[in-house]
């Protein structure tokens, strides 16, 4: 029997880059999925790819930080599948800045998308895990989360994603729902691609491989995480960054 043989996942962020390698390896594992992503067209397409008629994998285009959008897909979900047993929170932002430079929209956007999307998103999959007595939710946050130069905002977001995976993870327990998160090192996406060249050499050099992960990788720990065999372990930051090198 397949990983997630009968069982309900909602992707964030899940039209392209890692969160696209967590819904092939879902879906590969007997998920029924729903991607939810800004990019509609992207996230349809995926999902028309995948199961053309429909019936195992839906696409639905959403806002995360607008929280009527964000009830909107998750009553469609649950018209469509009946409920929502696992819930990956991928969707993210850059704005990258030195501080000094950095305006207040660049903090605001990714404020708003790295940690209300989260919160809007997670919020609206409790209540429907808590009513059941389960659920399997794991957070995306980064190997930043202790700090990088030009992403204090982003760094801001993503070790506070640590935080609220512990603090959800001892409210979870009591109706059984596991809260974890995966820290991402150097990972070959296309926003890491668009790191220049020199700074995207001196990462790969951090790490003990001396490349970079590829999201399938992290795809695979996610999967670890939310499946049963993981059905022990909640309140965790696995990192996923082979063996990164902090300096």
């Amino acid at each position: 029997m397949s990983k997630f043989e009968g069982r309900i996942a909602v992707i964030t962020g899940g039209a392209k880059g890692i969160g696209e390698s967590i819904v092939r390896k879902f879906y590969d594992e007997g998920a029924k999925i729903a991607i939810i992503d800004v990019d509609a067209a992207g996230a349809q397409q995926l999902a028309l790819e995948l199961d053309p008629s429909g019936n195992k994998v839906i696409g639905l285009g959403c806002n995360i930080v607008n929280r009527p959008e964000v009830k909107a897909a998750f009553e469609a979900i649950a018209a469509k599948f009946g409920t929502v047993d696992i819930l990956v929170n991928n969707a993210g932002i850059t704005r990258d800045a030195i501080f000094h430079k950095m305006t207040e929209k660049q903090w605001d956007d990714v404020i708003a998308v790295n940690g209300k999307g989260l919160f809007n998103c997670t919020q609206e999959a409790w209540m429907i895990m808590k009513a059941q007595k389960y659920g399997k939710i794991c957070n995306l946050s980064s190997t930043n989360a202790s700090g990088e130069a030009g992403q204090a905002n982003y760094a801001f977001t993503k070790a506070g994603i640590i935080a609220v995976t512990k603090s959800l993870a001892k409210e979870g327990g009591r109706h059984n729902i596991n809260v974890n998160c995966v820290r991402p090192g150097v990972i070959d996406t296309e926003m890491m691609r668009a790191v220049p060249e020199n700074v995207l050499e001196d990462l790969v050099n951090k790490t003990a491989f001396k490349r970079m992960g590829t999201p399938s990788e992290v795809a695979d720990t996610v999967a670890y995480l939310c499946s049963e065999e993981a059905s022990w372990v909640t309140g965790e930051e696995l990192l996923v960054a082979g063996g990164f090198m902090y300096r």
